[in-house]
């Protein structure tokens, strides 16, 4: 009888060329060649009867069928993973693995580093892969484990841990103030230069959030200046002198503590944006990406 599962290796290499994003990365992390890559899935095509990736000069993508393929390829590996982890582990070894996240620029920027710098002393083993970026990241098709998102989840079939509602304020710098003067209430913005934030998603721009005399409110800015893609925009430019922008109070706490920022509208402060971890349900999760998404939920208020 033949060996059921010499193709293996050709189900690493698409599974490989599939998370880096092209052959030569691919080919880097595996220590061989785009051309054997290449052949490799090629083979394991005609094995399954199915194209699973389409293969072009440009860019790379995978057929539904690949998607399907993959996923399951990733649990099976995942498996194999823990059962070599529990034959060769004993009491009190190291924790080890590799675990790929995604986070926005406001996370990865302002929160993560901390909380990260713990993990990596408590899991020195453990390899962590850190895509920093404003779009929403496709977890099973680019092969993420992990993914920080901004706000209410759609029911996208994913799982979310909340870890934190972070507090917004509305800020200025002091040569701004000085020259504009203060703004007492919401209505009184519209004569001042607001900085807003165009969303990606919508192309519209983000509410302001407030709490005044036990109501919340959302109020749209207007704005000369509109910022899109980069969300760390606004408060750049808020820093600079040119106008006023609401964002999470653990960007700007040390910049209004070391007097490059004022906060405007304190009486109208109290809302939150809740951030959360996400993963797909029925990926079976390796040991080193539980760990990093219970240490992250559990760091996170804390930091």
């Amino acid at each position: 009888m033949g060996r059921r599962f010499d193709h293996l290796g050709d189900v690493e290499a698409l599974v490989t060329v599939a998370e880096k994003g092209s052959m030569t990365e691919g080919a880097v992390a595996l220590s061989t060649t785009p051309s054997v890559l290449s052949r490799a899935i090629t083979r394991l095509e005609t094995r399954l009867g199915a194209q699973l990736m389409r293969r072009t000069t440009r860019r790379l993508s995978l057929t539904d069928a690949g998607r399907a393929y993959i996923e399951q390829a990733r649990a099976a590996f995942s498996l194999i993973d823990d059962a070599e982890r529990a034959i060769q582990g004993k009491e009190g070894e190291l924790l080890t693995g590799h675990v790929r996240l995604s986070v926005p620029t406001t996370y990865g920027h302002y929160r993560l580093p901390v909380m990260l710098s713990g993990f990596a002393h408590a899991y020195p083993e453990v390899q962590i892969e850190l895509s920093i970026t404003n779009r929403n990241v496709d977890l099973i098709a680019e092969g993420y484990d992990l993914a920080i998102r901004l706000g209410p989840l759609p029911d996208s079939g994913l799982v979310a841990r909340k870890l934190e509602d972070a507090p917004l304020r509305l800020v200025a710098a002091p040569g701004y103030v000085e020259r504009m003067g203060v703004p007492q209430s919401i209505e009184n913005l519209l004569e001042h230069e607001c900085l807003p934030f165009v969303m990606p998603s919508t192309g519209r721009c983000a509410p302001w959030l407030f709490h005044v005399d036990g109501r919340d409110i959302e109020w749209t800015p207007p704005g000369r200046i509109r910022v899109f893609d980069d969300v760390l925009g606004v408060m750049s430019l808020a820093e600079s002198g040119l106008g006023i922008c609401q964002t999470y109070d653990f960007i700007v706490r040390n910049r209004i503590e070391q007097g490059r920022l004022v906060e405007v509208l304190e009486h109208a402060r109290g809302r939150t944006r809740p951030f959360s971890v996400i993963f797909a349900p029925h990926r079976r999760l390796s040991a080193a990406t539980r760990a990093l998404i219970d240490y992250l939920t559990r760091t996170a208020s804390g930091v």
